[in-house]
């Protein structure tokens, strides 16, 4: 055992060196030394991580979306980029086929495109034939026949949706489910979750169309859509996925939730607590609710005016005057799209969009909205103020 005199000169040298400022820088340097190898290599991970995570929303955003492929993308990113937006478009053209047969409304094409994209982003060589993509879709609705004995497409829930997949060979693992999750949750509802700009709200909820004073009630035309638009912000209408103006009735309601069980019914608590009682719209519905409004009994007759019941895309794809934001006229009336909705610009920089369930129709600024394309409505005339 160490004689006490011999602790006592320890403890004192010990105390000197901790006092000691060249001793602690000492230390210090020999710290940095042995963890900033360390230091480095958690840096370069995070910055891989954050750059992993960069090119992952981009090709999210350019496949949905559209656009030219950045240079600073990978080029093994930008091929996958290319597959799956290819498949994509033979997607659309089997979810059309689908939407064909069913008796009105749409298929919720995002939710069927986030899947595809978790499933196979990042395939080698991936491509879709047209039977491919038609079983693809083909789980996500029943065929059934209605009372005229014909044969109707039916959407399903999503978790059957899931238990189809895995039935026809395509397993879908729960991270799969949160990864399309992610991914429809970015995209759908025009990315509203994302959109940091300015938002403003109307009115609270009114019901009443008597009101509406249209310019040229005879035609279908870009100036009075512009009219019905504002109205419908002014009104305070809620946002229900496929509605297009009515009231939101108890049994609209409940037809909606047994149409739409994942589009309608995970927000029903929401949607009966803010919308129910109310007029409501999806975004494409805002505009098919014009095209069906009779200006003389002041109601919306389903089907009317040769306006097809059709989804903001194929609204996008049957225009036969579009373009890209760049080339887009200062004309009210037009629309804006970008994949899974739509909007009505009203002039002077602003856009009248039902945004999503939580949001309604609201009243927001062109830019910085990330629309991606501009056009003409195939199914009204345009003409000037």
């Amino acid at each position: 055992m160490a004689a006490p005199a011999a602790i006592t000169l320890a403890v004192k040298a010990a105390i000197a060196a901790a006092t000691d400022k060249r001793t602690w820088k000492a230390v210090g340097v020999i710290i940095a030394a042995i963890l900033t190898p360390f230091i480095l290599v958690i840096v370069m991970i995070l910055s891989l991580l954050s750059g992993t995570s960069q090119h992952n929303n981009a090709a999210i955003d350019l496949c949905f979306n559209g656009g030219d492929i950045s240079a600073s993308i990978p080029a093994e990113y930008a091929a996958h980029i290319r597959e799956m937006s290819n498949c994509f478009a033979v997607l659309d053209e089997a979810i059309s086929e689908a939407e064909a047969l069913m008796d009105g409304g749409a298929l919720d094409n995002v939710r069927i495109k986030s899947v595809f994209y978790s499933l196979y982003f990042g395939a080698e060589n991936l491509s879709l034939s047209d039977a491919e993509a038609r079983a693809f879709v083909d789980c996500f609705v029943s065929y059934e026949r209605n009372s005229d004995n014909h044969t109707v497409a039916v959407p399903v829930s999503l978790d059957t949706a899931y238990a189809n997949l895995t039935a026809a060979g395509i397993p879908v693992s729960s991270e799969d489910k949160s990864n399309a999750r992610q991914i429809y949750e970015r995209i759908a509802y025009g990315g509203a979750g994302l959109y940091t700009g300015e938002i403003e709200y109307g009115g609270k909820g009114g019901t009443a169309l008597e009101e509406l004073s249209l310019l040229h009630p005879e035609s279908k035309n870009n100036l009075d859509l512009v009219t019905y638009a504002v109205n419908a912000f002014n009104s305070g209408w809620g946002y229900v996925w496929g509605t297009y103006g009515d009231v939101l009735t108890d049994s609209l309601f409940a037809y909606k939730l047994e149409q739409y069980p994942d589009g309608v019914g995970e927000y029903e608590d929401f949607i009966r607590e803010n919308w129910l009682g109310g007029r409501t719209t999806d975004c494409v519905g805002l505009i098919k609710g014009y095209g069906w409004y009779n200006p003389d009994t002041k109601t919306i007759e389903y089907g009317a005016n040769g306006m097809p019941d059709i989804g903001a895309d194929q609204m996008y794809r049957n225009a036969e005057v579009s373009g890209s934001m760049d080339s887009m006229p200062d004309i009210p009336g037009l629309a804006v799209w970008k994949s899974g909705h739509i909007g009505v610009y009203i002039g002077n920089g602003e856009v009248i969009e039902a945004m999503g369930t939580k949001y309604g129709v609201v009243k927001t600024k062109l830019e910085g909205r990330n629309w991606k394309a501009w056009l003409e409505i195939p199914y009204i005339s345009y003409i000037a103020e």
